[in-house]
């Protein structure tokens, strides 16, 4: 159980557990201490050792509560790195594409994770409140076994409230932690296409699309609300009456000569203490809620990544492709792709080219068919991630090659002079360089080169720049690749013009496979280009 692994991976929860005991022993024993001083006042006489017992144990408590702050913010921030690793690590591991939306891996990598890592110190917090309930109960029997007897009368009562807490809030406390990812989805999805939705207008029907889910997270949570509501209100009524029946026998203790004013006094503390379970709503809120974030972490850490089946062999260059499907992207495509061809993907929007890609690329594998492959595989993107801590890593990322050949791979992407101007070439830093779009797909067609691919697969990775500079990196790859083949994803009929072949795709099926001059006398493909 991932909970059982949080807690127990970590033993400085049995430093915060010491902790707790000790400023709960002193707890315990200041009812008592109090109610000797009080005794002593009546009497009419001073009794310094037993004041100095009660701000002695009043120290100790305070300085134990303030040690545990300390010791529980220290063991929750490293229980949620732990989880954040395990989470981060496992998320990367499920590959290309995602089986969790980003938003929604976000959420649980942020949320659920800060969450479930603070689960031992819930344990201790709730642990220590049952310490002091017993201990208060055994403080009473000492004091008369009477106030013992009418204070368990309560104890079924106080144990119905929590039971029935715990299970009225299990669904509300999941939906609210379920729901919560769905909009971090929806909403990272909003911020990462600002400019579309600015430039089309649509800013009401976006919001109104991210906030769709909020009315369930608003039931959810105010179900959660209502429920610790209900809980605090009931608990608030019976401490008071459970107070009262301990006054009322302790008052015929006094009576009856059994107990003294001061031990009145200590019996009230103790039945306060006594009820402290009770008291806890918002903790056992808070251990709902990680049951809940720990199932969420959970289901990634579960995850399976897809099988990829291993590409067939084929000759170096040459990638084929026998009765590819692709759930809602390709429907049995028969393709060979010729060893130092240059093959441009064309159609409609929608029509599967970028999926074709990722199926050459070995990004995605297909759900039936097979692919032969002959050789590695250099990728570039429409929009490139440039990851890695400067310029020269970014180019060089997954390969860590030399600086020559990253300059070299720069050359033929047309970027060298871009990087050369930077405030410090190379070595600045990715974060601060101030690149354009055409720059960095520039560079992302230079890291696809830097591998040396036998075959380069460019996704729209030209689409940001202008005919004339596409045509000279097209040439440039050409010279610095020799002999590579080329699958090119484009919207122009320039840069098909420029292919070998031309695959055109319709509805996810390759609709025809021929040179650009002799598509063109087909009307329906002409529009394709608009």
């Amino acid at each position: 159980m991932l909970l059982r692994s949080v807690v127990l991976r970590d033993p400085r929860w049995l430093l915060l557990a010491v902790n707790a005991l000790l400023a709960t022993a002193a707890g315990l024993l200041l009812p008592a201490a109090l109610a000797g001083a009080v005794d002593a006042a009546l009497g009419g006489r001073l009794d310094p050792p037993a004041v100095l017992r009660l701000v002695a144990l009043a120290g100790v408590e305070l300085i134990g509560d303030a040690i545990g702050v300390v010791l529980a913010a220290a063991i929750t921030a490293r229980g949620t790195a732990w989880l954040r690793h395990r989470l981060t690590t496992r998320l990367l591991a499920l590959g290309h594409p995602g089986r969790f939306e980003a938003g929604d891996a976000v959420s649980r990598l942020t949320g659920d994770s800060a969450i479930a890592g603070g689960f031992a110190v819930l344990l201790v917090n709730l642990g220590i409140s049952l310490l002091t309930a017993v201990g208060a109960v055994t403080a009473l029997a000492l004091l008369d076994w009477r106030l013992a007897a009418v204070f368990l009368l309560s104890v079924p009562l106080a144990l119905l409230l929590v039971r029935s807490h715990l299970r009225l809030t299990a669904d509300d406390v999941a939906t609210y932690q379920e729901v919560s990812g769905e909009l971090s989805a929806r909403l990272l999805d909003a911020v990462g296409g600002l400019r579309t939705i600015a430039a089309a207008g649509r800013a009401d029907q976006e919001a109104a699309r991210v906030l769709r889910p909020l009315p369930r997270l608003a039931a959810a949570g105010v179900g959660m609300w209502r429920t610790q509501a209900r809980m605090i209100w009931r608990a608030g009524l019976l401490l008071p009456a459970v107070e009262l029946a301990v006054l009322t026998a302790a008052g015929f203790g006094v009576v009856a000569g059994r107990l003294s004013v001061g031990d009145v006094l200590a019996a009230l503390g103790y039945a306060g203490l006594g009820m402290a379970v009770v008291g806890q709503a918002q903790v056992l809120t808070a251990v709902q809620r990680a049951r809940a974030a720990a199932a969420r972490v959970a289901e990634v850490l579960d995850a399976e990544p897809a099988p990829a089946p291993a590409p067939a062999d084929a000759p170096p260059g040459v990638v084929e492709l026998r009765g590819v499907c692709v759930p809602g992207a390709l429907h049995d495509v028969d393709l060979v792709v010729p060893a130092g061809a240059c093959v441009a993907v064309v159609g409609r929007s929608g029509s599967g080219k970028s999926a074709l890609a990722a199926v050459i690329g070995g990004l995605t594998a297909p759900a039936s068919g097979q692919v032969a492959r002959g050789g590695s595989v250099g990728y570039a993107f429409e929009r490139p991630a440039l990851l890695g801590g400067t310029v020269a890593d970014g180019v060089g990322y997954g390969v860590t090659p030399d600086r020559d050949r990253v300059v070299a791979a720069c050359r033929a992407a047309q970027v060298h002079d871009v990087v050369v101007r930077l405030p410090d070439g190379y070595d600045t830093p990715m974060a601060d360089a101030p690149l354009s779009g055409g720059e960095a797909q520039r560079l992302g067609l230079a890291r696809a080169v830097v591998r040396d691919p036998q075959v380069l697969v460019l996704d729209d990775a030209t689409a940001s720049l202008d005919t004339v500079t596409e045509s000279t990196v097209e040439h440039a790859l050409a010279s610095a690749l020799p002999g590579r083949t080329r699958v090119v994803v484009t919207h122009r009929a320039a840069t098909a013009r420029r292919a070998d072949l031309v695959v055109w795709l319709a509805g996810g099926r390759v609709r025809a496979v021929d040179a650009h001059r002799s598509l063109w006398e087909d009307a329906e493909y002409r529009a394709v280009f608009g």
